[in-house]
């Protein structure tokens, strides 16, 4: 399974591991800003992505929004994960399959999964 993040401030995989998170059957990659985020995302073909919020210079809905009405094909997963809930909320209200606050994504079933 691959997984792509966006996020600025947080190493999301190192978050997963000091949380017990197996990343052995994973390949994970982490971008510090939304720069050419339709370009990262073709290339990487993520299963899933995670989006933080508040990133620059593109914030996560607008890569959402951006995404959705591109011709890159669409994550099977896309997690909106921010410490605010109205920013994940408004993730999900543009087509995030999962909104969650950021340091918690350690609690979701997908890294269980196969």
């Amino acid at each position: 399974m691959k997984v792509l993040a966006f996020e600025d401030s947080v190493d999301i995989e190192a978050l997963l591991i000091s949380c017990g998170v197996q990343l052995s059957n994973l390949e994970f990659k982490q971008f510090w800003d939304s720069r050419n985020y339709l370009e990262r995302i073709s290339e990487f073909a993520p299963d899933i992505l995670m989006l933080d919020h508040y990133m620059p210079p593109t914030r996560g809905l607008d890569v959402l929004k951006g995404l959705l009405t591109s011709e890159v094909k669409r994550p099977n997963t896309i997690i909106a994960m921010s410490s605010a809930s109205m920013a994940n909320n408004a993730m999900l209200n543009a087509g995030a399959d999962v909104g969650i606050v950021k340091f918690d994504i350690s609690k979701l079933e997908i890294w269980t999964q196969s």
